[in-house]
């Protein structure tokens, strides 16, 4: 209860100037909300309480008892969210849709609704009571639920005010993950506090809250993911795991101070999710073949290639479980572990110990491996380990960033390799990219048969939905092994793959065009010229 609002009911009569002092400092000791205090004073009239509320916050008053809501504006609100936060949709105008609540004060929620429902969210002031019995009437009754529970947050009664940071927090994650969005960005700018969401490759701006509430919801993340809350000059590494409506998500979050505030980006995975095969992560026929030969070889190096989120450590992954582990032993190297994987051996990189990828894979081969994944070759000692490995009997698979397939081969004899090692160990290496798949519920065929994104509700109006990949894979032969041996230029090696049946990624690319799997313009986005 503010000044404001107190003079306004002490003029009217409503109050003495004694209850007004006596509710000012239960308010301040309490954190009452105006029904409590109401309760509190005796004062037995809630609806002139709330019609001075409205009065005084500014905003219109809305009588429950009168009237009905149309169906069509109670799906606009989940049910859960309604009960939770005690708001209920009454009017939609102009585009803007209006939320009875009993306390003008509910800002969050206000910012949660707009978030998650893409529109401009007004109030009403309703008095307590009855928005209760509106819920009810409308919702039903329900168990209380603390969403936030799932992700460490006390009852809400002990969080106090954080409590709606909490809600706020968690939804941002729940929303994210419906959405299918695999980074969550949390940027401070001088205006107010954005969240973006990267889905399918794309980053989208999915709200936009006010300045205020920058530093506690940085803070209640920086919890969440053991970092130092009181240092805010220096970066940040953290992670946090989540189960959320019974998945099991981590997040790797990074904070970085700016000019404006801490920066934090959140990367998501969903440890429930189902891992994806060889055979669905979209390779031509042959492509296919090929790596199921070769994962069937018993030694060597097979290297994937390409920028970081282009799928490298999926396409390993599907590799690795076609590989019978009955009779094999598989172990890989990670830096994270995405995936548990069933029958395979997993190393996780610390950096804190000093467990580099070298150190261990040094380990890993004295454990009698057949099969070695490494996560990334980073360094020249990694590269040489895994080089002597495939020379010794072991099938290797390794990521390395490069923007194409002959640039694999340079970029490892200009860590220090050398090329007689290389050409003798080197298998094949297949670069790739991810490409957004068109909506198939509003995609459009042009007069020349090309199909077109359009947008519609089930692709969040992008026009895309889901990705897969383009590939090109660089199969080495007897001709190959010579060129690298004799260290030729990374544009020689290109054009030589390519004359022995290498298909460039935006060749490849041209068959998903022709699918109307995905459009032109997205294959020349993500694909090298």
């Amino acid at each position: 209860m503010n000044d404001d609002l107190g003079e306004y009911l002490v003029a009217s009569g409503a109050l003495t100037r004694e209850q007004l002092r006596e509710a000012m400092n239960l308010q301040r000791t309490g954190n009452l909300r105006l029904e409590e205090t109401a309760v509190r004073l005796g004062f037995a009239d809630e609806t002139l309480l709330a019609r001075a509320v409205a009065k005084v916050a500014g905003l219109p008053f809305v009588d429950l008892t009168k009237g009905k809501v149309p169906q069509e504006l109670l799906d606009r609100i989940p049910a859960e969210f309604a009960r939770e936060q005690l708001v209920l949709p009454v009017a939609e105008k102009n585009g803007k849709l209006i939320i009875a609540v009993d306390d003008p004060l509910k800002r969050i929620v206000v910012d949660q609704l707009q978030f998650q429902l893409g529109l401009e969210v007004g109030c009403a002031i309703a008095a307590p009571s009855k928005l209760r019995a509106a819920l009810e009437q409308y919702y039903g009754l329900a168990p209380e639920e603390d969403v936030a529970r799932s992700m460490g947050a006390e009852d809400d009664a002990e969080e106090g005010d954080d409590a709606p940071i909490i809600r706020l927090v968690t939804r941002t994650f729940q929303d994210a993950l419906a959405q299918r969005a695999s980074d969550i960005h949390v940027e401070p700018s001088h205006s107010g506090l954005r969240i973006r969401y990267r889905v399918d490759g794309i980053l989208r701006v999915v709200a936009e809250h006010p300045a205020h509430l920058a530093a506690p919801l940085i803070s209640r993340l920086k919890i969440m993911a053991a970092m130092d809350i009181a240092e805010k000059r220096k970066p940040q590494d953290g992670r946090i795991g989540l189960k959320l409506k019974g998945r099991e998500i981590d997040v790797r979050a990074s904070i970085l101070p700016t000019n404006h505030g801490e920066s934090m980006v959140m990367r998501l995975l969903d440890r429930s999710a189902s891992l994806i095969g060889l055979r669905e992560l979209g390779f031509e026929e042959d492509d296919y073949k090929w790596f199921r030969r070769v994962i069937r070889r018993p030694n060597g190096i097979v290297l994937v290639t390409g920028p970081t989120g282009s799928g490298k450590t999926t396409t390993l992954y599907g590799a690795i479980r076609r590989i019978d582990h009955s009779t094999t032993n598989v172990m890989t190297v990670e830096d994270p572990i995405e995936y548990d994987l069933e029958g395979i051996g997993q190393t996780q990189v610390n950096a804190k110990i000093d467990m580099s990828f070298a150190r261990a894979l040094r380990a890993i081969l004295r454990q009698d491996p057949d099969v070695v994944m490494i996560g990334e070759i980073r360094d020249l000692e990694t590269a040489q380990i895994a080089v002597q490995a495939s020379l010794t009997g072991h099938l290797v698979l390794a990521t390395v960033h490069t923007n194409d397939a002959a640039s694999s081969v340079t970029r490892l004899i200009d860590m220090g390799i050398e090329p007689f090692l290389l050409s003798s160990s080197l298998l094949g290496v297949l670069a790739q990219r991810l490409v957004r798949k068109l909506c198939v519920h509003c995609r459009r065929r042009d007069d020349n048969g090309r199909w077109h994104p359009v947008g519609c509700e089930r692709c969040l109006q992008t026009g895309y939905k889901g990705r897969t990949g383009v590939y090109e894979l660089m199969s080495v032969d007897d001709k190959l092994r010579s060129l690298i041996h004799a260290q030729v230029a990374e544009g020689e090696l290109f054009t030589a793959a390519t004359a022995l049946g290498m298909r460039p990624m935006r060749e490849d690319g041209q068959r998903l065009i022709d699918a109307g799997v995905t459009s032109l313009e997205e294959v020349l986005r993500v694909t090298p010229d």
